[in-house]
């Protein structure tokens, strides 16, 4: 194959601009890349897990994905709905995939998608992942004497459940507090909500309509694509709002007076939470450019902090060779490692009701506490 534009794959996998690099030639080079790296370098008998978000001509590109792939003998499961990245990477590590392919361009602007390529543990692709396929873009894919099947698969409601079970929705409902949910037009948009109005939980949401072009944002959850959050979260008079970003693994929040509580603080709250009411096990991993209130709160609990670089495949790494209770970055991504190598913003976002639940506190007031300490 002759490349039609340069294709890179960075932290997370590949992403371009709608019809100038990204385009449908372009992902099958990328898929077939992908492909030949399954393979050559892993099983494919296990299959490749396939997802999309809301952007524009996101199924598309996820067919050709999944086409290309089983031309190749690699039986595919293709999403059968709109996926939250999260939801993807808890299939391909329960089903025993291969790995998996997610069309989103995560928290870019509305003229861009992306490829994002998940490995066997169900996170990020280590950077020996990436450079292999990397390595095997514009090569042809081994022969297959026969296509493989393609089967359209609900990766939504198992991971929805996975996820109502590891927070604790039922202390959440009877601490009797409201939440604003901002879907910014991403593919979280109905999850929160669902789970919420399934157990009583008081709570409105706003963006979940599909919407493609993102009007008026990015979908990213900090200032000022969220003012529309904190606007609902004054007029509701919610003691939260919660936001996540394109592909729903994300997050950004508002306290009860409508101000932005970035990643750094959420980060913080869920850690000391973690560590002081949960008390398992594990080290702290952090991107060197996040807070240092991350360290002060480990050492307290006698927990070792793991300093790394930018993109979550280096927390991925740490959680694959070091007992890792919780890692993150300043953009949002934050994961636990008892539930998946992965960042989740829609569990993050159960996590902090959940804190302020069980703390029976707003969660201006768990960040002014914070800080006091």
């Amino acid at each position: 194959m002759i490349l039609e534009k340069p294709i890179k794959f960075g932290t997370d996998g590949w992403r371009g601009i709608l019809a100038d690099d990204f385009t449908e030639r372009n992902v099958r080079i990328a898929a077939a890349a992908i492909a030949s790296y399954l393979c050559r370098q892993e099983d494919p008998a296990r299959g490749l897990c396939v997802g999309y978000d809301t952007r524009f001509l996101s199924q598309r590109f996820a067919q050709i994905v999944a086409e290309v792939a089983a031309a190749a003998g690699i039986p595919v499961r293709l999403a059968d709905r709109i996926t939250p990245t999260p939801a993807l990477s808890y299939a391909v590590k329960h089903s025993g995939a291969a790995g998996g392919v997610m069309i989103t361009s995560s928290h870019n602007p509305y003229n861009w998608n992306g490829v994002k390529f998940k490995a066997s543990y169900g996170g990020s692709g280590s950077p020996a992942i990436m450079a292999a396929i990397e390595g095997y873009l514009g090569q042809d894919v081994p022969f297959a004497g026969a296509s493989a099947t393609i089967t359209e698969t609900n990766f939504l409601s198992p991971y929805v459940e996975a996820i109502s079970v590891f927070a604790d929705l039922k202390r959440i409902a009877a601490a009797r507090q409201k939440y604003a949910i901002d879907c910014m037009y991403g593919a979280g948009r109905g999850v929160l909500a669902g789970i919420f109005a399934g157990r009583g939980i008081d709570h409105v949401e706003i963006r979940a309509e599909w919407n493609p072009l993102f009007p008026g944002i990015q979908p990213e959850p900090i200032p000022p694509h969220i003012r529309a959050l904190e606007v609902a979260v004054l007029e509701h008079a919610c003691q939260a709002g919660f936001a996540t970003d394109g592909d729903a693994d994300r997050i950004g929040a508002v306290d009860e007076a409508g101000r932005f509580v970035d990643a750094n603080k959420i980060y913080c709250i869920l850690l000391e939470w973690l560590l002081k009411r949960k008390q398992w096990p594990g080290d702290v991993a952090r991107a060197f450019n996040t807070t240092k209130m991350l360290d002060r709160i480990a050492a307290r609990y006698g927990r070792k902090v793991h300093e790394h670089g930018i993109g979550f495949k280096h927390v991925c790494e740490l959680m694959l060779t070091q007992d890792i209770l919780i890692g993150g970055e300043e953009s949002g991504s934050i994961g636990i490692g008892r539930h998946l190598l992965e960042r989740d913003g829609l569990l993050n976002a159960l996590l902090l009701a959940n804190v302020m639940a069980e703390e029976s506190r707003t969660l201006g007031s768990l960040v002014s506490g914070l800080q006091e300490e």
